[in-house]
């Protein structure tokens, strides 16, 4: 877990890779209990016998599960000791580049693009990627906002 003592001192590592996570392993229960929640139960994602004949050869994490794993994979992995609260803004851009199957590692990778001034705080811009060990692709990027307030 990577430590700033203050939003500023964050703020100074704009236009640098941030934050690298832990390793994360996306369980076939993690797929089913996601398209529980969302009631997506493509058979791509749930149906690990036919997912055999499909064209991944396996189950696959939905994308807005992979997505939604950028807020816990950061979380674990930097605190801002000055920071009373922090709020997802939300997306700019969001691309699907790879899947993810059912077994496999994953690790979110961020770099600070931009650190505007808002009321109370900063709003930061990163661009988030989550790579999947031993792929050629990330199997997701996406330019992600959050709001820090002190």
């Amino acid at each position: 877990m990577r430590t700033f003592n203050t939003l500023a001192e964050l703020a100074a590592c704009t236009g640098q890779e941030v934050i690298v996570s832990d390793w994360h392993t996306v369980t076939q229960q993690h797929i089913d209990q996601f398209a529980d929640a969302t009631g997506d139960h493509q058979w791509i994602h749930v149906d690990p016998e036919r997912a055999k004949t499909g064209p991944f050869g396996t189950t696959i994490a939905h994308g807005f599960l992979t997505l939604s794993l950028l807020a816990g994979l950061a979380d674990r992995s930097f605190v801002i000791n000055d920071v009373r609260m922090g709020v997802n803004y939300g997306l700019n851009k969001v691309r699907f580049t790879s899947p993810v199957p059912a077994g496999s590692r994953v690790r979110l990778r961020m770099k600070l693009l931009e650190a505007t001034p808002i009321e109370g705080g900063l709003q930061l811009a990163w661009q988030s990627t989550i790579e999947r060990e031993g792929a050629d692709k990330p199997a997701c990027i996406a330019e992600s906002l959050a709001r820090y307030f002190v």
